[in-house]
């Protein structure tokens, strides 16, 4: 009978404390280390070196994000990787595997692993967009098809460690990627926050500081930049992940292949030729979202005006603050309920409509194909000379800033 009392009292302190005998704020902090350890391997491995092959990363870091997402979430890497690049492929359409612009935002943040599931199963997915992947005898003889087995030992390796306390962090373990990779960055990360350059989806950055989700929450900066390891632009901005994918690569057990291109200035030059062309192009995101800020800056200096006017409440100013809000934005990107609005407030203003003017023929250097590189630089040096002769101080300055843009 005593030796029964005591079996029982060993099991009752086991499954009360674990072996470990974490204190619960010891068992938190444990957690949010082991689940902050995902999102690295999710953000590191699966996103950036596999799926945009942005960096190679040594056999031994590899190996071991792999095995840690295994146990931790079940994923298999050729189906994270198959599944992110069709959603790039097929951004915003139908086709798109998880976008609340073809599905809703509600479907996305509430079913994105259900989403995510389903086009798991899509074999012609997987053969199609899951090319270049891990193919070793872990692969195809432990992780794949095996998620369950993975799930399942990390459930008793945290029973052991924690107790009973051990089933909670296993719940939060396997709740963390579909709530924060599946449900917010595919979902808010395309549908609210703030944008940086002017994809052609619907990408937004949620925060400028990537820390909570591994730097995923710049996430327009990822699609104009798809193949960059830094997810950070602006100097206000923070990557996380770079900081970890900068860690490893001082220790030798990364390479950094690409990172988002920067305009370079030079000397200005007399008139634009090829190189202005070339670099125009190849920075055509971040020339637009200098010329953006030209645009807003307009609007501010003419809602200065109306405001020394004692205007602030009259329907002119709310169709300027309107017009702040969207006149940088390309035209199918504007909502159709204030294109008319937006329309009006330029209508009445020679300068922004001078503004939105130039702006469309600047991007139309990149966006028609059918034009040789010789006729692009004609049409460039009009649309410089043309803007310095606009008497609009911010068009002038811009031309000028790219008559001295380097390739």
């Amino acid at each position: 009978m005593s030796e029964l009392s005591t079996i029982w009292s060993v099991l009752v302190d086991w499954l009360a404390h674990g072996l470990l005998r974490a204190s619960p704020w010891q068992v938190l902090v444990t957690t949010l280390v082991m689940t902050h350890i995902t999102i690295v391997a999710i953000t590191v491995f699966l996103h950036r070196s596999q799926a945009h092959r942005s960096l190679d990363l040594h056999p031994i870091p590899s190996h071991f994000f792999r095995f840690w997402l295994w146990m931790t979430s079940g994923m298999v890497t050729k189906e994270w990787v198959a599944i992110h690049r069709k959603h790039h492929a097929k951004c915003e359409t139908k086709d798109d595997p998880h976008s609340p612009v073809a599905h809703g935002i509600k479907t996305v943040l509430l079913r994105g692993s259900e989403l995510y599931r389903a086009e798991a199963k899509v074999q012609e997915t997987l053969k199609k967009f899951g090319h270049n992947t891990p193919d070793d005898w872990l692969e195809r003889h432990v992780y794949t098809g095996r998620s369950k087995l993975g799930v399942s030992l990390m459930l008793v390796i945290n029973v052991l460690l924690f107790g009973a306390l051990g089933l909670t962090v296993w719940a939060v373990q396997m709740l963390w990627s579909p709530i924060h990779a599946a449900g917010i960055i595919n979902g808010l990360g395309h549908w609210w926050g703030y944008r940086n350059f002017e994809a052609a989806d619907a990408s937004t950055n949620i925060s400028p500081w990537g820390i909570w989700i591994g730097g995923e929450e710049l996430h327009n900066n990822h699609h104009t930049f798809p193949t960059s390891a830094k997810l950070s632009v602006k100097p206000f901005e923070f990557d996380i992940g770079w900081g970890y994918i900068r860690v490893l690569e001082m220790m030798g057990l990364a390479k950094v292949r690409k990172t988002a291109p920067q305009l370079k200035l030079g000397a200005v030059r007399p008139v634009a030729d090829s190189q202005t062309l070339e670099a125009l192009i190849a920075n055509r995101y971040e020339v637009m979202a200098q010329y953006a800020t030209n645009l807003r800056k307009a609007c501010a200096e003419e809602l200065d005006r109306l405001k020394q006017q004692g205007a602030q409440n009259t329907e002119r100013w709310n169709e300027m603050r309107l017009a702040q809000r969207w006149l940088h934005r390309d035209d199918q990107k504007i909502p159709a309920d204030v294109k008319a609005l937006v329309a009006k407030a330029c209508d009445q203003s020679p300068s922004l409509t001078k503004l939105v003017t130039m702006r469309e023929e600047l991007r139309q250097l990149w966006t028609r194909t059918n034009v040789s590189g010789e006729q692009l630089v004609v049409d460039l040096q009009g649309w410089c000379q043309r803007a310095e002769g606009s008497g609009i101080a911010a068009l002038q300055e811009f031309a000028r800033t790219l008559r001295s843009a380097r390739a």
